[in-house]
C-alpha cells in the first residue's frame, strides 16, 4: 500500500544522492547498490490506445471482443469510471497528458489540421515528463505514434526520450504499403515493417530487456485502433462470425492490440520487474463510433465532441504490490494527473503549475474527497465544464446552438435530460467556474479543419456579398 511517509523518505534520499553525485555518476558505481538502502526507483510504463471508446474492453462491458490482457491491469490494479482526456482528439489530449498541464494554456488546441509544419507543436517551453524524468537518470524510450509536432527541436530525441521507433504524424497504415514509410527508427525512415501493432510492443520489449538494471520510462503510444481498418488475417479470421465488415477488422485491430499489450506485459513478469513498474493504459479520445464501429456505450457523443462519449474513456492503473488491486475508483479523473502522479512515484517534487494531481494518496486512501473539484475542456465552439455530478456542455454540432446544457451525470450518464431550464442558478454557477478557469487560457497558436472551414464559408459568403452588392 503507497505511504506518504514513503514518498516523502523517496523523495529525500533521492535530493541526497542527485545532490552529492548526480544519478549518472551513481551509474557508475552501480546504481542497485547505491540504492540499496531505498528500492530502485519505479520503472514506468505508460501504454495509450488510440481512438478506443469507452464500452470496447472486457471490463467495460464489451461482449464480443476479448482484451484479457489490457483487462488484467484493471483486475491487478484501477479501473478508472470517470477517466477523463482533456481533449476529444488525439493531438490535444497528448499535448496535455505528457506535460500535465490543460493544452489550452499553451496553445495546443487543435489537431495539426491545415497547420504548417513551423505552426504546429508542442512549445519547448513546456517540460515532457520525459525530459523530468530524464534528468533523475531514467532511460526513456517512445514506440508509436508522436503527433506532437515534425520539426527537429520537436522531434522525441529532443524531448526527452533516447530512443524513437514510430511515426510523427496523426496515423499511418499498419501493414507494410509501397513507397517509403513514414516509420522512423530515431531521425532514420525505416523501408520495411510488418504489422506496427505488433511492431511498437517488440520494440518496447526490447528497450526493457536492455534497460533492465536501471529505471525506465517506456511510453508506448500505439496506432490502434485509429483508423485505416486494417489487421493480419490470421486475426480478421478470428472474427469471421462477426458479419459486419467493419466490426470485424476492428474486432481483430483490437484483439491484436491486446495481444501487444500482454506481451510486454509477460516481458516485466520474465524479468521480475512487475512489481516495480508503475502502468498506466488509457485512450487519447472516445470512439468515432461511425468510422470504425468503436463504442462508447453508455455515453452520448463520439470523437470530436465534448459530450461524455468524446472525452471519458478507458483509464487504467497497476503497480502490484503498491495499490489495491481490483478496485474501481468513482470520482473524477483525467489523463493530466499522470504527469504528477509519475513525478510522485519516483519522489520527484511535482511543479506547482501543472494541472493535473498526484492520484497515489487518493489511491491508496490516505487522500480523502475529489482528486478534482472541476474539470475542465474547452474545443473551439465546443466547451464544457464539470463540478461534482453536474456538468455544462456547449457542444453546438450537436444541439444545434451555442446555448449550453447542464446534465447531472449521476443520474443521467447518456446526458439525455437538459436541466439549463430548471436549474438557470447552476448553470450560472458553472459558467463563472468556467470563465475563471477560461481566462488563464491563450488562443489557439493554429486552428483544425473544421475551423479552417467555416472560416472559408465565411469569407466565400463576404466575396458573395460583396460581389452582389458591385453589382446591384
Amino acid at each position: 500500500m503507497v505511504k506518504g511517509e514513503k514518498w516523502g523518505n523517496r523523495r529525500k534520499f533521492l535530493a541526497t544522492v542527485t545532490g552529492a553525485l548526480g544519478l549518472w555518476a551513481l551509474k557508475d558505481v552501480g546504481i542497485d547498490e547505491a540504492l540499496s538502502a531505498q528500492k530502485r526507483l519505479p520503472n514506468i510504463l505508460f501504454i495509450a490506445a488510440d481512438d478506443l471508446g469507452y464500452a470496447e474492453l472486457g471490463v467495460q462491458g464489451c461482449k464480443d471482443i476479448p482484451t484479457p490482457n489490457i483487462d488484467s491491469i484493471a483486475q491487478n490494479g484501477i479501473r478508472f469510471t470517470n477517466g477523463y482526456v482533456s481533449c476529444p482528439v488525439c493531438a490535444p489530449t497528448r499535448a496535455g497528458w505528457i506535460t500535465g498541464k490543460y493544452q489550452q494554456r499553451f496553445g495546443f488546441e487543435f489537431n495539426p489540421g491545415g497547420a504548417s509544419q513551423e505552426e504546429f507543436g508542442l512549445p519547448t517551453t513546456e517540460l515532457t515528463i520525459a525530459e523530468r524524468l530524464k534528468k533523475l537518470g531514467y532511460a526513456t524510450g517512445c514506440f508509436g505514434k508522436w503527433h506532437l509536432g515534425f520539426r527537429k527541436e520537436l522531434h522525441p530525441l529532443n524531448r526527452g526520450f533516447d530512443e524513437f521507433y514510430g511515426f510523427l504524424g496523426g496515423a499511418h497504415p499498419y501493414l507494410p504499403t509501397s513507397g517509403r514509410s513514414a516509420i522512423m527508427r530515431g531521425f532514420e525512415p525505416v523501408t520495411k515493417f510488418e504489422f506496427t501493432t505488433m511492431d511498437f510492443a517488440k520494440e518496447a520489449i526490447s528497450f526493457i530487456e536492455r534497460h533492465r538494471n536501471q529505471p525506465f520510462f517506456v511510453y508506448l503510444p500505439f496506432n490502434a485502433v485509429h483508423a485505416p481498418l486494417q489487421a493480419p488475417e490470421e486475426y480478421i479470421a478470428k472474427f469471421k462470425h462477426i458479419s459486419d465488415p467493419t466490426r470485424r477488422i476492428f474486432a481483430a485491430m483490437l484483439s491484436a492490440l491486446d495481444d501487444a499489450v500482454g506481451m510486454v506485459l509477460s516481458k516485466l513478469r520474465e524479468l521480475k520487474l512487475e512489481e516495480n513498474t508503475l502502468v498506466f493504459f488509457i485512450s487519447d479520445n472516445g470512439g468515432p463510433t461511425r468510422q470504425t464501429s468503436s463504442r462508447n456505450d453508455p455515453l452520448r457523443g463520439f470523437k470530436g465532441q465534448v459530450l461524455e462519449g468524446g472525452i471519458r474513456v478507458p483509464f487504467l492503473m497497476q503497480w502490484k504490490g503498491h495499490l489495491p488491486a481490483g478496485k474501481v475508483y468513482e470520482h473524477p479523473v483525467i489523463a493530466l494527473d499522470i504527469c504528477p502522479t509519475i513525478l510522485a512515484a519516483v519522489g520527484a517534487e511535482i511543479p506547482k503549475d501543472l494541472d493535473g494531481v498526484n492520484l497515489l494518496l487518493y489511491l491508496a486512501g490516505e487522500a480523502k474527497g475529489r482528486p478534482h473539484e472541476a474539470l475542465f475542456w474547452r474545443f473551439g465552439r465546443q466547451w464544457a465544464v464539470r463540478v461534482g455530478d453536474f456538468k455544462l456542455v456547449c457542444c453546438p454540432q450537436e444541439f444545434g446552438s451555442d446555448e449550453p446544457q447542464l446534465f447531472n451525470l449521476s443520474e443521467d450518464i447518456g446526458e439525455r435530460i437538459n436541466l439549463a431550464p430548471k436549474m438557470p442558478q447552476k448553470v450560472k454557477e458553472l459558467k463563472a467556474v468556467y470563465d475563471e478557469w477560461n481566462a488563464k487560457n491563450i488562443p489557439p497558436k493554429w486552428q483544425g479543419r473544421a475551423r479552417q472551414r467555416l472560416q472559408q464559408q465565411r469569407q466565400r459568403r463576404r466575396r458573395q456579398d460583396l460581389q452582389r452588392t458591385r453589382t446591384a
